[in-house]
């Protein structure tokens, strides 16, 4: 049996309404994947195991709290595995679980395509900022 947050369904009039259909968790778990840092720490932890300040030291402009927070959040959806050693000082590592390691797949193909559309977006960005320019003169 399915929780009642659970959402089913995936033809066109539900998917256009995944985010507003009451108790849905989509739209909750696709913010918590898709913000950078979790994109980040996935890429990261792709096929290796990083120690918390390998993962801080590697992933520039994040601080220590927001690392924290991004990896018990990725911790608690199952998608990173966190071990503690007992030394002194704690040593704690961290891991891709098979889930993750799924949606690292995922966003490799997102990369992908960004890489190869990349060209085409910088033209439509300019020719749109040129049209906006031009309106803001008339």
């Amino acid at each position: 049996m399915k929780s009642p947050s659970h959402c089913t369904g995936t033809d066109d009039d539900q998917a256009r309404q995944w985010d507003t259909r009451e108790g849905c968790e989509v739209r909750q778990i696709l913010d918590r994947v898709a913000d950078k840092w979790s994109l980040l720490v996935i890429a990261l932890l792709d096929r290796r195991t990083l120690r918390f300040t390998e993962l801080r030291r590697e992933i520039d402009g994040v601080s220590q709290r927001m690392l924290t927070v991004t990896l018990r959040q990725l911790e608690r959806d199952g998608l990173v595995h966190r071990t503690v050693h007992p030394v002194v000082p704690p040593r704690v590592d961290y891991r891709l679980t098979p889930m993750g390691a799924t949606l690292h797949h995922t966003i490799q193909a997102l990369v992908a395509w960004t890489e190869d559309h990349q060209d085409k977006i910088a033209a439509a960005r300019a020719e749109y900022d040129r049209r906006e320019g031009e309106a803001r003169s008339a």
